[in-house]
């Protein structure tokens, strides 16, 4: 069964996988661990930037560790 790459709490890089998207760079906290998308079948976590308050949603290949 797959698991969670990352845990709550846990200092990750962010690149989005969409262009577009005007996320600031730099370090994002995991926030929540999220069940497995249905279209892409990958994990989703909920983060947020260390330097904002906004929370975002990110797929597990758009986040590396630290």
């Amino acid at each position: 069964m797959p698991t969670h790459k990352f845990r709550i709490g846990q200092i990750v890089t962010y690149r989005p996988a969409s262009r577009g998207q005007d996320a600031p760079t730099g370090a994002y906290m995991i926030i929540a661990r999220l069940p497995q998308s249905e279209e892409t079948g990958q994990f989703e976590y909920q983060i947020r930037n260390l330097n904002e308050d906004q929370e975002r949603l990110a797929e597990e290949s758009e986040l590396s560790g630290r």
